[in-house]
């Protein structure tokens, strides 16, 4: 099968991910970024005391495994005509500008078509096409109801600590480019394909959303706990002082609890629906057998007996005892995978360029 060939003029980490999802699955990116600029602006998103390596910062290297860096100036006529050219042998643009800044640029869906009509566009916008707004992150949380539901009861609202409105963004987009590219093998055109984070936080409202809109219950910040389920997020202390998270989905799983905790007030308890009316009795009843365990003679219990629990850890420890295939790994640096699923061949993928390091490789082609 032909290999794909990407032009990426995304920025941050939407778009920037849906380039690393291809390079994954072995298609050429080509990351084109402004030199005046200094590229893409995560190169300079740089946590207290940061090493910077060149022109890659930590939070860079997240999103932009296995790509080409092509330094150009698009605002310059003659630099604008080298992408051009590369977009004739091109099979995908993944671009991440605000309504009409494409069109100014001459990057947009309707120029670049011209030039080659089998292309598909894909674009994350922060509020759809027609609504200039700059979208980012945090606002999105903000204004989706994000932020009202999270955190502890009664608590200021609270923003999520990663961009998790562009994560999900980003994998509206590769969806969206999928179905195109399967499209245009029946049709042989090109298609242009927009994701707004504002659609696609929405989207994820769920059983939140569903919450509301069946019940005009309004979902509120509850902590860890499930608004529908008990217990489910929940956390006690062990003797050991750990933090173990309960994650009961079923009444079968319930029962299997109480006879581990020896817990005989299953009559009081015996249905998902008394356990979420009488939350608090049961949680000091859980907290008060719980805090008798030691953290790993428990879970072993647990798990068992097919109790879904879990261990609060921190993320260093979850990726200092994480599974190989996670990782990736060249030129001194280690990053983790965008495509977890598997059945895929596991693909090795250069390191994440420095700003215009496969110019001279890149432009050398177009003569």
């Amino acid at each position: 099968m032909k290999k794909l060939k990407i032009i990426e003029l995304a920025s941050v980490l939407a778009g920037p991910s849906v380039g690393q999802f291809f390079a994954e699955l072995g298609a050429e990116v080509i990351k084109v970024e402004s030199p005046r600029t200094g590229g893409d602006v995560t190169r300079s998103w740089r946590f207290k005391g940061e090493k910077m390596n060149g022109t890659v910062s930590a939070y860079f290297t997240s999103v932009n495994w296995g790509k080409k860096s092509l330094a150009i100036d698009l605002n310059n006529k003659e630099e604008r005509a080298m992408l051009y050219k590369l977009i004739k042998g091109a099979d995908i643009v993944i671009a991440s500008y605000k309504p009409g800044d494409a069109e100014k640029l001459g990057v947009d869906y309707k120029t670049l078509k011209e030039i080659n009509p089998a292309l598909i566009y894909g674009q994350i916008t922060g509020y759809g096409l027609n609504n200039p707004k700059v979208g980012y992150d945090a606002v999105i949380q903000a204004e989706s109801g994000f932020m009202s539901i999270n955190g502890e009861l009664g608590a200021a609202p609270l923003k999520m600590p990663v961009a998790l409105i562009d994560v999900l963004a980003g994998h509206q987009l590769k969806e969206a480019i999928l179905v195109a590219l399967i499209e245009q093998m029946e049709s042989g055109q090109g298609k242009f394909v927009q994701v707004a984070l504002i659609d696609a936080a929405i989207s994820a409202l769920v059983n939140q959303g569903a919450n509301w809109l069946v019940g005009q219950n309004q979902p509120k910040s509850m902590g860890n706990i499930h608004p529908n389920i008990a217990p489910y997020g929940e956390i006690f202390m062990t003797k050991d002082q750990c933090h173990l998270l309960l994650a009961v989905g079923n009444d079968k799983q319930f029962s299997k609890l109480c006879k581990i905790l020896k817990i005989n007030e299953m009559h009081r308890f015996s249905t998902n629906q008394e356990r979420v009316e009488n939350r608090a009795d049961l949680n000091r009843m859980l907290s008060d057998e719980i805090e008798n365990w030691s953290s790993v003679e428990l879970m072993e219990v647990l798990m068992n007996e097919q109790v879904p629990a879990g261990l609060v850890t921190t993320i260093g420890e979850a990726l200092d005892h994480g599974e190989s295939h996670w990782f990736l790994k060249a030129e001194g640096f280690t990053g983790l995978r965008s495509f977890a699923a598997s059945g895929f061949d596991r693909l090795s993928l250069s390191s994440p360029p420095q700003l215009g390091q496969h110019n001279l490789e890149i432009l050398s082609e177009l003569d």
